[in-house]
């Protein structure tokens, strides 16, 4: 085993990850297995460092400054003392192995100056904040991103004390940080690669199986509903015909639903917000007022029931809707495409640009598609389905009622209810965090997302509700107390590890915050290592399958197809969490492995 170098409580100069400057750190800490110090800096940050980053302090020469009103038998003692490596003495004889010496260690002086012009110093890290998350969530600011192009007061004491700093750079530092260098600066370092080359989903092959295997899948689901014995061993449900599963009306009320919400989206209520930065240095705005939407919707819904408008039609033509509605999506999803094909190249997604074009549909070939300032991926992202979802399960609630001559609902049917309300008024209410998901900032708008608001969501996550209209299903009292438990423990998680997230990456310098610890890395982000965090590396996922289980519960064990939701969001939340392993390794790197390796488990701690 290596003997170890550098003693507890030892000050000494160690290099700051991601660049080659040294900054005065304490010992803190040796490992042993790992072989790595830790080590803290003046500001308080602690990192784990090899012992080939950690330098003594003698091995650092510093310059003493000189000032211009010293006299001249000072400054030519304080030259004579403290020369700078690259100016040999006058009269002294170099040889050649001491002149190369020289000017390598001029060109590494060099190296490390421009270095500093973008690295940023430890006391400006807690400023940024990442996530290993889809996250992949970069920070909205435009104040950050000039932040990290400007060296502060701490790299101007290390340039000053080291003699780091060419003298032509002090003659043209204005030039060198006036703010049309700064933009260009970001505008190089935000350049992403034109064409898709990783290609998801199975590729080419994969994603035309899946554009037509998804609508196959809600249709199945629907059928099988509907069944006396929606058992799996009664494969293939009875078919209807194929004239009964189309109707204009039904068509009509989708598209007045459609563009009711449209018309809430455009009112000119709720604040308006700047999303996170595109690849031209631009930033969308968004009006945040879905909530407002579904207020509204919940107002409509009311005055329709006190009328005794009939809402019994959409239980009984249930399946002509989700027809319907798939319809829209595909004309929506040719439309989005046939667009895309004459946006400039700095408006396509960056997982959409294969050059394939049935990849590129599915996918989706525009990030932003909008007209005018109507953002058509935004809007669907929550308005129609979502809201559409509560409506869904609302009307179900009624059909059990009447269909079983019901003066209360069941206490299952009221738990779904419930639940489901709850998850869909959290994210209304929390919309502005939907701007830093991979679905805003990475993903195109295509068939996958259109299919997905529009279909998946309203029609496929509604499947305990219309499971238990036609098999109602009784639970005790205790039963629905431990069902209850066991989703506000979900919801709990979910939520504050949401919270915590977003709190994080708003102002990592709150005090209410100071107890989280993260890992630096070199894109000016920071992935956190406690709270819930550190616990899994998605906790947000863990949360939310524990939900997903709350919610299919109530419909008891009889059969398993409410629990198809359990399986599919098992699958869904592990596929997303491999392709968030593969974009955070490729964006911070080593960073990513060190916080692998803190944090080992994925989703759910000591499983997986």
């Amino acid at each position: 085993m290596p003997n170890r170098r550098f003693a507890d409580g030892e000050v000494v100069m160690g290099r700051w990850p991601g660049s080659v400057l040294y900054y005065e750190v304490q010992v803190t800490n040796y490992d042993d297995v790992t072989h790595l110090y830790t080590v803290k800096y003046k500001d308080g940050t602690e990192l784990a460092l090899k012992e080939s980053d950690i330098k003594s302090q003698s091995s650092f020469k510093p310059r003493k400054s000189q000032s211009s009103s010293s006299s001249p038998s000072r400054r030519s003692t304080s030259r004579s003392r403290s020369r700078s490596p690259g100016r040999p003495a006058k009269g002294r004889r170099r040889s050649s192995s001491q002149s190369r010496e020289r000017k390598d260690d001029k060109k590494k002086i060099i190296q490390e100056t421009n270095l500093a012009l973008l690295k940023p110093s430890e006391n400006n890290t807690r400023r940024y904040n990442g996530e290993p998350d889809s996250t992949e969530r970069n920070d909205t600011s435009s104040k950050i991103l000039e932040q990290k192009l400007k060296p502060d007061l701490e790299i101007e004491r290390v340039l000053d004390k080291y003699s780091l700093r060419p003298r032509e750079e002090e003659k043209k530092k204005e030039e060198i940080y006036s703010e049309k260098k700064v933009f260009e600066m970001v505008k190089t370092t935000e350049k992403v690669s034109s064409k898709t080359k990783e290609l998801e989903f199975g590729g080419r092959f994969g994603t035309f199986v899946l554009i037509f295997f998804l609508p196959a899948t809600v249709f199945y689901l629907l059928l099988m509903c509907e069944q006396d014995d929606p058992s799996l061993m009664n494969f293939p449900p009875p078919m209807p015909a194929l004239e009964s599963l189309w109707e204009a009306r039904v068509f009509g009320v989708f598209l007045l639903w459609f563009f009711l919400q449209a018309l809430f989206y455009l009112l000119p209520i709720g604040k308006v917000v700047e999303g996170l930065p595109l690849s031209n240095g631009t930033k969308l705005q968004y009006r945040i007022n879905g909530f407002y939407a579904f207020v509204l919707t919940a107002a409509i819904i009311g005055i329709l029931l006190y009328f005794q408008f009939e809402l019994h039609y959409l239980y009984e033509h249930f399946l002509q809707f989700a027809v319907s509605a798939a319809v829209f999506s595909m004309g929506l999803s040719i439309y989005l495409y046939i667009r895309s094909l004459k946006a400039p190249e700095e408006d396509l997604a960056p997982g959409g640009n294969s050059g394939y074009l049935v990849y590129d549909f599915f996918t989706g070939h525009e990030l932003n598609p909008r007209i005018g300032s109507f953002d058509l991926k935004y809007f669907c992202e929550l308005r129609p389905g979502l809201i559409g979802w509560v409506v869904i399960n609302l009307v179900m609630l009624l059909a059990e009622m009447k269909i079983h001559n019901q003066s209360m609902p069941s206490l299952s049917m009221i738990l779904v209810n419930s639940f489901q309300l709850l998850y869909v008024v959290d994210a209304l209410w929390n919309e502005e965090a939907v701007l830093t998901t991979m679905d805003i900032t990475h993903d195109g708008f295509g068939f996958m997302l259109a299919f997905g608001d529009l279909v998946w969501v309203p029609f496929v996550y509604s499947l305990q509700a219309f499971y238990l209209v036609g098999h109602p299903t009784a639970i005790s009292w205790p039963a629905a107390a431990a069902i209850i438990i066991l989703n506000g423990i979900g919801y709990y998680i979910f939520r504050s590890a949401n919270s915590q997230k977003n709190s994080f990456r708003r102002n990592p310098a709150d005090p209410k915050l100071a107890y989280l610890k993260f890992i630096p890395t070199a894109t000016g982000k920071g992935l956190l290592v406690t709270g819930w965090w550190g616990f899994v590396r998605h906790p947000n996922y863990l949360g939310d399958i524990i939900m997903a289980l709350a919610w299919s519960l109530p419909c008891g064990f009889n059969h398993i197809l409410p629990y198809f939701y359990v399986i599919y969001f098992i699958c869904l939340l592990v596929h997303r969490e491999a392709r968030d392993e593969h974009h955070c390794k490729k964006k911070y790197g080593l960073a990513w492995e060190r916080y692998c390796r803190r944090v080992p488990y994925r989703i759910f701690p000591y499983i997986y």
